[in-house]
C-alpha cells in the first residue's frame, strides 16, 4: 500500500480491517473459505454496520488475500465472492439550503472554526485537506490554495472567494505563534499549539451542528459548494477540477440535486414549447 502511495490514514484503516478479521476468524487464514467469509458478513451485520462499511471490510480482506498470493507466494484462494458484497443505495449528495448555511455560520463564533468551514464551503476542500493546509500553499495575491497530495495522491489548485479569504485572514491575525507548519492549531487540551487533527475538526462541526440545530457534516459543506456553483451555471468540468474528482460521473451526481438549474431549464423550455403549440392554429 505504501508503494501505491496510499495515505497513512488509508493504510491504518486497512490494517484495522485485517486485524479485526484475523482476530475473529477461528481457523488459519490459509484455510478461510467463502463460507467463513459469509459467517463474518453475518457477524458484521449483527453489529449493525452500514452496508458501505461491510463492503469496506470485504474489500480490505480481498486485497489482503491478493497480497498473500501475489507478494508472499502463499498458495491461497481468495475467499471473497461477488455475492458477499452488500447491495447499496445511491443516495444523492446532501447539501445545505442557503438559509441553513446562514443559520450555521451564525453559530460559528471562533475565527479558527469559521476559517476552516469557510474553506470547505467556498473552496470545496475535504476535511483532511483543511487539516493539512500550510502557509506555503496559500497565494493571497492570486487567492489560490495548492492542495498537495489530496485524495488519490493528486494535487490541484482551488480558489478563495472574498469571504473565505477574509475569514482566513481574521484567523491568521489571532493565530498563536507556533513552529507547526500547518495553519490550523488545537486551542485546548494536551495538544494545544499543535496542528488540529481531522477528528478534532469533525468534533467542532458536530458541536456547531447541535448548536445550530442543523444536520450537517464537513462533507455537506463541500457538497453545498458544488451544488451552489452548478445552480449559478458553472461548467461541470470546472466543478470537477475544483473538487478533484477523477471521474466526471461523480460530479454529474450533483446535477440530480441542482433543483434551481433544472427548474430554470424546465420553465425556459416550456415557454418555447407553449409558444410553438398555443400559437399554432392547427393545434387544438
Amino acid at each position: 500500500m505504501k508503494r501505491r502511495n496510499c495515505s497513512p490514514n488509508t493504510v491504518k484503516n486497512y490494517l484495522n480491517i485485517i486485524k479485526h478479521f484475523v482476530i475473529w476468524v477461528d481457523v488459519p487464514v490459509e484455510e478461510v473459505t467463502h463460507t467463513t467469509v459469509s459467517r463474518y458478513v453475518d457477524y458484521l451485520m449483527r453489529k449493525r454496520l452500514a452496508p458501505k462499511t461491510v463492503n469496506c471490510h470485504l474489500d480490505g480482506i480481498r486485497q489482503f488475500y491478493h497480497y498473500l498470493r501475489e507478494e508472499e507466494g502463499v498458495a491461497v484462494t481468495n475467499p471473497i465472492r461477488k455475492n458477499h458484497m452488500q447491495k447499496m443505495s445511491r443516495p444523492l449528495p446532501r447539501h445545505l439550503r442557503d438559509e441553513h448555511v446562514e443559520i450555521f455560520f451564525r453559530a460559528v463564533k471562533y475565527p479558527r472554526d469559521r476559517a476552516m468551514f469557510m474553506l470547505m464551503l467556498r473552496c470545496g476542500l475535504r476535511v483532511e485537506e483543511v487539516a493539512n493546509i500550510t502557509m506555503g500553499v496559500i497565494d493571497v495575491k492570486r487567492r489560490t490554495i495548492m492542495v498537495e497530495d489530496g485524495k488519490g495522491a493528486k494535487d490541484r489548485i482551488v480558489y478563495m472567494s472574498n469571504d473565505a479569504l477574509q475569514a482566513l485572514a481574521a484567523y491568521l491575525k489571532v493565530r498563536p505563534a507556533s513552529r507547526t507548519r500547518k495553519i490550523f492549531l488545537a486551542e485546548k487540551g494536551p495538544c494545544t499549539g499543535q496542528s488540529i487533527s481531522i477528528r478534532g475538526i469533525q468534533r467542532r462541526m458536530e458541536y456547531y451542528a447541535r448548536k445550530a440545530s442543523i444536520k450537517v457534516s464537513c462533507h455537506h459543506l463541500r457538497h453545498t459548494m458544488a451544488t451552489q456553483m452548478l445552480n449559478a451555471d458553472a461548467d461541470l468540468s470546472s466543478i470537477q477540477d475544483l473538487l478533484g474528482h477523477s471521474n466526471i460521473k461523480t460530479t454529474q451526481r450533483y446535477c440530480r440535486i441542482s433543483n434551481l438549474k433544472v427548474q430554470r431549464d424546465y420553465f425556459t423550455a416550456m415557454e418555447v414549447i407553449m409558444l410553438r403549440t398555443v400559437g399554432n392554429p392547427d393545434n387544438p
